[in-house]
């Protein structure tokens, strides 16, 4: 269940991961977890627990995919953007999923129902194009099979 940020909240989830440099992914993917994103203010208070700088915090976020500094919809898809993917067909996939969702890659409908996401390999090369969705991978998802498993009629 995704919570609404809270410091105390907060402050439990490092003190329980562990408030240690070295354990900051583990942290961050915690706060994802609890409250969707990483807030300003939570890079704030993870800096200050961690006895590292903003710019360091900052620099972590930005280099993993899986980490954001925006609320993310209530539905998280991602599409995979790799090579095997593409040649089966996952641009023309992610161009449907911009139209029926009405949000673009990188982005959050304005309902905040879904955000769409890149990736790149879900290890699913085998069955392309594959699609996460809530943290559930599927493979082999056409437009047809796409609106089946997001909820949309034809």
């Amino acid at each position: 269940m995704i919570h609404k940020y809270d410091e105390k909240i907060a402050l439990d989830i490092i003190h329980q991961v562990g408030a240690k440099p070295e354990m900051l992914v583990q942290i961050l993917r915690a706060f994802v977890v609890k409250f969707s994103y990483i807030s300003e203010s939570a890079i704030r208070l993870i800096a200050k627990e961690l006895n590292l700088s903003r710019a360091e915090i900052h620099g972590t976020v930005s280099f993993y995919h899986d980490f954001r500094t925006t609320k993310a919809g209530e539905t998280v898809i991602k599409i995979c953007q790799a090579e095997a993917c593409q040649a089966m067909g996952s641009r023309q996939l992610t161009a449907h999923a911009e139209k029926v969702l009405g949000v673009k890659l990188h982005g959050t409908s304005e309902n905040n129902a879904y955000s769409l996401e890149p990736i790149y390999c879900l290890g699913n090369c085998a069955c392309s194009p594959a699609v996460m969705i809530d943290e559930k991978v599927y493979g082999k998802v056409d437009t047809k099979k796409f609106n089946q498993i997001v909820g949309f009629k034809e």
